[in-house]
């Protein structure tokens, strides 16, 4: 409907103007609004008019030069029994077919327990894999995994001086680079047997010492795997920074023959300031490469993998000047690459002990923080399957409701409420519509219709346009929001309307039908579980 309402204005305004059609949020304004100022508002509106015929109501003109649209009811009831009847299919569109978006999210380092950094990573980057899929696009899902450096370093040097050679526990692992950190700012001895170790990991000739890396490695890997089966979430490549080293200090150091970087001191540099940037170390006075360097190798390795139109990279918003930087460089050395590489930044997730650090040990864990969440879940559901599924949903709607790039302040208490703007607040939502649906599976009467249009209705049928625009905005949030305001409408139905055995119980199951199938589907786009119960 929108498209044909933004048709409708550009014949009549022409085809270049830009034209944005909007939901109002008043719903006395109707159920569709456009811009075009007074002088062209009469025009339009006739045109919308003529152009929609019995799909619309009414069409009226506000000032300052909007025109508000009213669908009709039948255009309503064709739009539920759409919803009703296409199952998984409602809300998939066609506008990204035949393309190729790689997306690396998550990125982990390995010798660290994951954080809650890369939980936030994890739950945007595979809404936005799944919402990108959902327009036909092909979606390659790759993480990135720093598995040599100097944290590495630190992690192995506090195994040995534990003398552990067969490290059993991720976090065994990761108390050992807490371990590590401290004595590398504090002891200038340990750090420079840290150094030292950081350097003969590169080099990889020290055979117990690579035994013990790989060991390590293969513990995080395991533990980082356990949590993505639980995330609902799997990957088509995993690389590495240990294959990425190698690519990345031969790229560079073949770009300081092609003016793009230049040695100072004995490392090799970026001078960012020539793109209004700043400079960065590529490579160290020592030789190792930066994580600059590593991530133009993994440029090149991606490009090599995988033939993509896009690539996406979500972090977090501390790397922003990074990928300025980066990205710049690689424009230099491989403009093509550089023009389909976009990072997304996305801001931190705090608790209430305030901004965590692996360094000093006060890491909240990603695995920490949905244990405890299950925990309290587990408190109203003795079930262990659907307290695990509202903890993963309580957890992932917290992330997704805030816009791209803001803070999040989790509140454990709120986000397991069932009173409206929290995750559990959607699953139940649902739960009840399976629970009307599954009574009327014994047959259906109450042929009427309603004399208008159900509040809820008007809010199902703009379910494929919120999902576009959120993909157009790389925005889960849009999705997050218009759901919460679909809950609290069936939910109000719900408590409202008599369904079962009313005279319009048909045509309320096909509204229950409808909405279910559309929290189903916008569930699955967040990767939010949907419990059969709660």
């Amino acid at each position: 409907m929108e498209e044909r309402i933004r048709k409708a204005v550009a014949d009549a305004i022409g085809e270049s103007a830009t034209i944005t059609v909007k939901r109002p949020s008043n719903t006395t304004h109707g159920d569709y609004a456009v811009f075009v100022g007074m002088e062209m508002a009469e025009k339009v509106s006739k045109n919308i008019k003529e152009e929609l015929g019995d799909a619309v109501d009414k069409v009226e003109i506000a000032e300052p030069g909007f025109v508000n649209i009213t669908l009709s009811q039948e255009a309503i009831t064709f739009a539920i029994a759409e919803a009703a009847a296409q199952g998984a299919k409602w809300g998939k569109g066609s506008a990204h077919e035949g393309e190729c978006v790689v997306i690396e999210y998550t990125d982990p380092n390995p010798f660290k327990e994951m954080h809650i950094g890369h939980l936030m990573s994890n739950v945007i980057g595979e809404s936005l894999a799944r919402l990108i899929e959902n327009e036909g696009a092909a979606v390659i899902r790759v993480n990135y995994q720093g598995d040599v450096g100097p944290h590495v370093a630190k992690a192995l040097w506090g195994l040995q001086k534990k003398g552990i050679k067969e490290p059993e526990t991720a976090k065994e692992i990761g108390t050992a680079y807490t371990e590590g950190s401290r004595a590398y700012e504090e002891s200038p001895e340990a750090k420079n047997e840290i150094d030292a170790l950081n350097q003969a990991i590169y080099k990889g000739g020290n055979p117990a010492l690579m035994e013990l890396w790989r060991k390590g490695r293969d513990i995080s890997l395991e533990a980082f795997e356990r949590l993505y089966e639980m995330l609902g979430t799997h990957f088509d490549y995993y690389f590495f920074e240990s294959e990425t080293a190698e690519p990345g200090l031969r790229i560079v150091r073949d770009g300081i023959k092609k003016g793009i970087f230049e040695e100072s001191e004995g490392a090799v540099i970026y001078r960012g300031e020539k793109k209004g940037l700043h400079t960065l170390v590529f490579i160290t006075s020592a030789g190792t490469p930066t994580y600059e360097a590593k991530d133009i190798g993994l440029a090149f390795l991606k490009e090599e993998r995988v033939q993509s139109g896009r690539s996406l990279i979500i972090t977090a918003n501390e790397q922003i000047g990074h990928f300025k930087v980066m990205l710049s460089a690689l424009n230099e050395i491989a403009p093509l690459i550089a023009k389909k590489t976009e990072h997304i930044p996305h801001g931190f997730l705090k608790l209430a002990s305030g901004k965590m650090s692996s360094r000093l040990g006060n890491v909240i864990t990603a695995e920490g923080l949905i244990e405890s969440i299950i925990k309290k879940a587990s408190e109203k559901n003795s079930d262990p399957l659907i307290a695990e599924q509202v903890a993963l949903g309580a957890i992932k709607y917290m992330i997704l409701r805030q816009a791209p790039g803001s803070d999040i302040i989790f509140d454990e208490e709120r986000s397991l409420s069932l009173e409206g703007d929290s995750g559990p607040y959607l699953q139940y939502a649902l739960v009840r519509a399976k629970k009307i649906l599954a009574y009327g599976d014994n047959g259906v009467g109450g042929t009427e219709m309603p004399d208008v249009p159900y509040a809820v209705e008007r809010i199902i049928l703009h379910f494929p346009e919120v999902v576009a625009r959120a993909i157009q905005f790389l925005a889960p949030n849009l999705l997050t929001t218009y759901l919460t305001e679909l809950a609290a409408a069936w939910n109000s139905f719900y408590a409202t309307e008599q369904i079962l055995g009313s005279p319009e119980e048909a045509y309320k199951q096909r509204v229950a039908r409808a909405f279910a199938n559309t929290m189903i589907n916008g569930l699955a786009l967040l990767g939010i579980p949907a419990p059969e119960r709660m």
